[in-house]
């Protein structure tokens, strides 16, 4: 069987911009090419936490040299961490009195299907499973031109 998105973007106008970088950066403390969220698309935080964002994959990011030399893959890697950012993201966004940074301390059920390469916009959809203020848990699924390229599940804590 298929593997089925998080929740049902049908409906969602996937080129809006809710939140841009400097947003996001007020947020998630990553900067230059470690930022690796360049846009909020929708959130929601009632009844249930969830987002969407996206990365746009340039010609000229940090690892498209070396990662494969002549043929350019985002390394899985750095989706996972891209779904980490978001999570954090979120997680702070739901908690707008933490001050905090939220770090990275786990992943798990990770699965890549897909490869993601310059000039794809890399979306990215978040689910909280679980908001606390000492941890967060996180689905994250990542697509390009609506195909399901990464999944996993994303542990945060307050750092």
């Amino acid at each position: 069987m298929a593997p089925q998105l998080l929740f049902d973007i049908s409906d969602r106008d996937l080129n809006q911009v809710l939140h841009g970088p400097e947003y996001i950066e007020s947020i998630n403390p990553h900067r230059g090419c470690m930022r690796l969220l360049d846009a909020i698309v929708w959130e929601q935080y009632d009844p249930s936490v969830l987002a969407i964002g996206y990365k746009d994959i340039g010609d000229n990011e940090f690892w498209v040299p070396g990662h494969i030399p002549g043929r350019p893959i985002f390394p899985g890697v750095l989706m996972i961490e891209a779904a980490a950012q978001f999570a954090s993201y979120l997680t702070l966004r739901f908690f707008e009195d933490q001050k905090s940074f939220i770090g990275f301390a786990g992943v798990d059920e990770v699965k890549f299907r897909g490869q993601v390469v310059p000039g794809d916009r890399f979306y990215l959809l978040i689910q909280a499973l679980s908001l606390k203020t000492r941890r967060s848990i996180c689905k994250a699924q990542g697509m390009v031109n609506g195909n399901l390229v990464f999944e996993g599940t994303i542990t945060g804590m307050p750092i």
